[in-house]
């Protein structure tokens, strides 16, 4: 491979919250086991070399003051997207800055709903889309998503239309790749979600952020591409960030095609007068989204499933009662133990805590909305996934 996926990168004294931070408050670390950072959604790789580059030309210039966003920096999502995810026609005028995705969120919940309303979310549920959610005043409807015969989350269409109507929703929270459970809709996949949303005139504000991390041979669609009532009836989100490892920059991004979302969306975004763009994350986009951005990511899908399959084989090899989907997409397992518990007679608490005792430093899953489950990041050099899954058996599941 062209790039390096075998260091181990020392990230303490970065104020990381990955190493630093401390997700189970009342269990440290053994002070003879490092920390294998596998739990918040960011990556452990050195990310592409533009991205320093084009920050550094612009840190070397040493004015920061206000700036107007480049044309290069449109053209750079256009041109992504066209040659990643097939999109056509895009224009400048189709894209909008947002702080982050989650902030996108909260200005499309304003311009789509009233307070108190009813927004639909697939569960298990992203617990960043819970918290943005609930603090904004919306209540959270949950369609369940179900494990088919073939071992994979599927869709309940029937519970999805029914929710709609008991609870007279017109706005809802699609996730696509889907976090935490990794799937990759299939287009009839969203081509039958569409149908109810335009059936019951339901908004859709869609979270495409992984959308470059897909696994194998699956292949990301835009919720927007499924077809013309799609195009016009979604907001869609995206970010360089999970895919290059930027979360620190800050920087996302709307396309909307539907002119009255848009303007409203832009209003909306701009009272607050904190929605610009950070001179840094523009470059850093820029830089992402150059040629060197396209094989860097080809390679990183490529370590990710490889990673994915070793994780995986292992779960299913050595953790007896511990249950897990490979997933199509993303760089997460999301484990199930509630056999594993009742079988060993234990909590769920106590298993999180003897992973962090050993330094597997993961993530409750109760947050999700899906009792029993663990989410793990792979998203390291292989070498601290084996070394990971080896104190797990050693340890945790011995």
């Amino acid at each position: 491979m062209k790039y390096n996926w075998t260091d181990i990168i020392d990230r303490s004294g970065t104020n990381a919250i990955a190493t630093e931070i401390n997700p189970i408050l009342d269990q440290e670390v053994n002070e003879n086991f490092s920390k294998i950072p596998m739990w918040i959604a960011d990556m452990n790789f050195k990310t592409v070399p533009t991205v320093a580059e084009e920050m550094i030309k612009r840190a070397n210039h040493p004015l920061y003051g206000y700036f107007i966003v480049p044309d290069e920096y449109y053209d750079s999502i256009i041109n992504w997207q066209k040659n990643r995810n097939g999109v056509e026609n895009l224009s400048k005028e189709n894209i909008g800055y947002e702080n982050s995705v989650l902030g996108g969120l909260s200005s499309c919940m304003n311009i789509l709903c009233s307070k108190g309303d009813n927004i639909l979310l697939h569960s298990p549920t992203y617990v960043g889309f819970t918290h943005c959610l609930e603090n904004n005043g919306y209540n959270l409807i949950h369609s369940p998503l179900y494990i088919d015969e073939d071992g994979i989350w599927r869709m309940d269409y029937e519970d999805m239309e029914n929710k709609i109507k008991e609870y007279n929703i017109h706005t809802a929270v699609f996730c696509s790749p889907h976090n935490p459970t990794g799937r990759v809709w299939e287009r009839e996949e969203l081509e039958k979600a569409y149908a109810i949303f335009k059936k019951y005139d339901v908004y859709v504000v869609s979270d495409e952020i992984w959308s470059d991390i897909t696994l194998y041979d699956n292949k990301h669609i835009p919720s927007q591409l499924v077809n013309e009532d799609a195009k016009n009836r979604t907001i869609a989100m995206y970010a360089p960030s999970k895919t290059f490892n930027l979360a620190g920059l800050v920087g996302s991004y709307h396309i909307v095609y539907n002119n009255y979302f848009n303007d409203r969306l832009r209003k909306e975004s701009s009272l607050s007068h904190y929605n610009n763009p950070n001179l840094m994350s523009v470059s850093a986009l820029i830089g992402a989204y150059k040629k060197e951005g396209y094989e860097w990511v080809d390679e990183l899908r490529q370590v990710i499933a490889e990673n994915i399959d070793y994780g995986y084989n292992f779960i299913l090899e050595n953790f007896k009662n511990v249950h897990v989907q490979k997933p199509q997409g993303t760089y997460l397992l999301y484990l199930d133990l509630k056999d594993y518990c009742i079988e060993n007679d234990k909590t769920l608490d106590e298993i999180l805590k003897k992973g962090q005792e050993y330094g597997v430093l993961w993530q409750d899953g109760r947050p999700f909305n899906n009792d029993y489950t663990i989410r793990m990041n792979l998203a390291l050099p292989k070498s601290l996934v084996m070394e990971a899954f080896d104190r797990l058996k050693k340890y945790v599941f011995k």
